[in-house]
């Protein structure tokens, strides 16, 4: 019979098996604000450095919201060896939500003493293929949310609304409306409630070009919300996560929530 960690056993475990550092997924539009009808082409990614080509992440749950609240025109979907890519067409003015919302499975055991892993989106089909000698057996449900957004001419909020399922922004500052200096306010959800205390980590784009990430944190306030004044123009990647016990799966100890977005910033 395989046993199951406690939950601070879990948390500690959490901390090497999903670092804060270790490779990002992203979403990287050609342009988020454009002035006349076109196509914009989004590279999906994993990779160590912000925005640089690693392996390509897979863009099977794609959604893409366009300003009156129904799907937008996608096209060209393809999985590459290093980027996943496609194509958006913006043919109506407005903002267009563009989001991967992947849940899935993290499954982590022992054997003989040492640690294993494995991911996959069937529960069942993970611990089926557990080895009979595994130990310390933990399943967790990992929901990931990808999301950038871009417009065609003023902006709107209609495809913006929130779902009210895992880990959300609620945009207070519209997403292609940043600028230089200026500082965005934005409320963090989880199942469409504000979320205190949870840590947003901030990279600006061009890792490749310095010795250092120049990456920095900020955190919700008691109602959800962050505070985030640019220190100057770009892309700029985010990242928030948290855990609890809220699983859709008993056989899961654990729900990893993670948001991880892609916005640009303009000069003054």
């Amino acid at each position: 019979m395989h046993s199951v960690l406690k939950k601070a056993g879990l948390l500690a475990l959490l901390a090497t098996a999903l670092p804060a550092h270790a490779h990002k997924l992203w979403l990287l539009p050609s342009h988020t604000s454009v002035s006349k009808p076109q196509w914009v082409s989004v590279d999906a990614s994993i990779s160590n450095e912000i925005f640089g080509f690693e392996r390509a992440y897979p863009v099977d749950n794609l959604e893409v919201t366009g300003p009156d609240g129904q799907p937008a025109t996608v096209d060209n979907l393809l999985k590459g060896h290093i980027r996943s890519v496609f194509d958006v067409q913006l043919d109506q003015p407005g903002s267009y939500r563009i989001a991967i919302a992947k849940p899935g499975y993290f499954l982590m055991y022992q054997v003989d003493g040492d640690r294993q892993r494995a991911r996959g989106m069937d529960a069942d089909k993970l611990l089926a293929e557990l080895p009979d000698n595994a130990s310390e057996v933990t399943l967790m449900e990992v929901h990931n949310r990808l999301e950038t957004v871009v417009t065609l001419g003023a902006p709107n909020r209609t495809a913006l609304k929130p779902t009210g399922q895992g880990m959300e922004f609620e945009m207070l500052t519209h997403p292609n409306d940043l600028y230089d200096g200026e500082t965005a306010q934005w409320r963090i959800l989880v199942d469409g409630k504000p979320a205190a205390g949870v840590e947003v980590e901030l990279v600006p784009g061009g890792t490749r070009y310095r010795d250092q990430q120049n990456n920095w944190t900020v955190t919700s306030d008691n109602k959800g919300i962050v505070k985030i004044t640019w220190p100057g123009p770009g892309r700029y990647y985010l990242e928030a996560a948290t855990s609890d016990d809220k699983v859709s799966n008993k056989q899961a100890s654990q729900r990893r929530l993670q948001y991880l977005g892609t916005v640009e910033v303009l000069p003054m």
